[in-house]
């Protein structure tokens, strides 16, 4: 691969190209013209949550790889966190931290892999350019975990492929619709189990339709805000149960090179019975399907 910025940054702007190995280890060169006795450092800080002060990040130390490159290589144990983690690098203690500018991701070794479905719990590290034009890596890290693959549409269904992480399927397993929201509803849908871990389910829109402005319905402030719904707007979480009686599994997309998969992946919405049904990717990669009255004619 080429890289178009392949000359020296700035010390103040330092560029890094960022990749997941086949072993699943997060690998970091960055370009700084420092001589070969520096001790730089990459730091990965853990965004708070709003309200939240900082906590302590993962300072990994970089060491020399040729010219001006430096190379820092982050295990796959202890696994980070979930979250989003902004990138820097340090130089000397006491140093103020310098955010890193996103270079070349590779991210081949984690597509092609697809996962280990046997491995708990499931982590998965993203390197992304955030809006602001700054290195970070959105991290997912999940006891157990039911991957979305294909999705089928009718105009009045959607038919799901997914594969299970961490527990097996077994008798009574099911897919699970939760609407959000004070009084909440749920609907079962039949599982077709295609093995031990590979599944599929099919929604039928007009399900949801039934429960549409019941009493306690709604998707609340939180999913208004997630799916960017108006007014009289609900939102149906998407889960799996492995089996009878077990907890249900967020069906999410993790395992590909998309951080943030909400505003690139757009599925088409269905007209029914005076609404619009649209599944969609929430701010976290997990799959929820949105209700709501269509937009005003303009």
């Amino acid at each position: 691969m080429s890289d178009e910025n392949s000359g020296h940054e700035p010390v103040g702007k330092p560029r890094a190209d960022a990749a997941v190995d086949e072993e699943g280890r997060f690998v970091v060169r960055v370009r700084l013209p420092l001589p070969a006795s520096a001790r730089p450092r990459l730091l990965l800080q853990l965004r708070p949550k709003k309200g939240q002060s900082e906590e302590i990040g993962r300072v990994v130390a970089l060491e020399p790889a040729g010219g001006d490159e430096w190379r820092a290589v982050l295990e796959t144990a202890p696994a980070l966190a979930e979250g989003r983690w902004d990138a820097y690098v340090l130089g000397a203690p006491g140093q103020e931290r310098t955010p890193l500018l996103p270079g070349l991701r590779d991210l081949r070794a984690l597509v092609s892999s697809g996962g280990d479905s046997r491995a708990t719990p499931l982590a998965v590290r993203i390197p992304y350019a955030t809006k602001d034009g700054r290195l970070a890596v959105r991290t997912w890290l999940r006891a157990s975990h039911a991957e979305a693959g294909r999705i089928v549409f009718t105009g009045r269904s959607m038919t799901v492929r997914a594969r299970l992480f961490g527990p097996r399927l077994g008798e009574g397993a099911a897919a699970l619709l939760h609407r959000r929201g004070r009084g909440a509803a749920v609907r079962q849908v039949a599982l077709r189990a295609e093995g031990d871990q590979d599944f599929s389910f099919t929604v039928d829109y007009q399900d949801l339709l039934a429960e549409h402005g019941q009493p306690g319905a709604g998707a609340g402030a939180g999913a208004a805000a997630d799916a960017g719904a108006g007014a009289g707007a609900e939102i149906w979480d998407v889960y799996v149960r492995p089996e009878a009686g077990a907890s249900r599994i967020r069906v999410a997309r993790l395992l590909d090179d998309v951080a943030d998969r909400k505003a690139v992946f757009v599925y088409p919405a269905a007209a029914l019975g005076g609404m619009t049904v649209r599944p969609y990717y929430t701010v976290d990669n997990d799959l929820s399907v949105r209700v709501a009255p269509p937009p005003p004619a303009t």
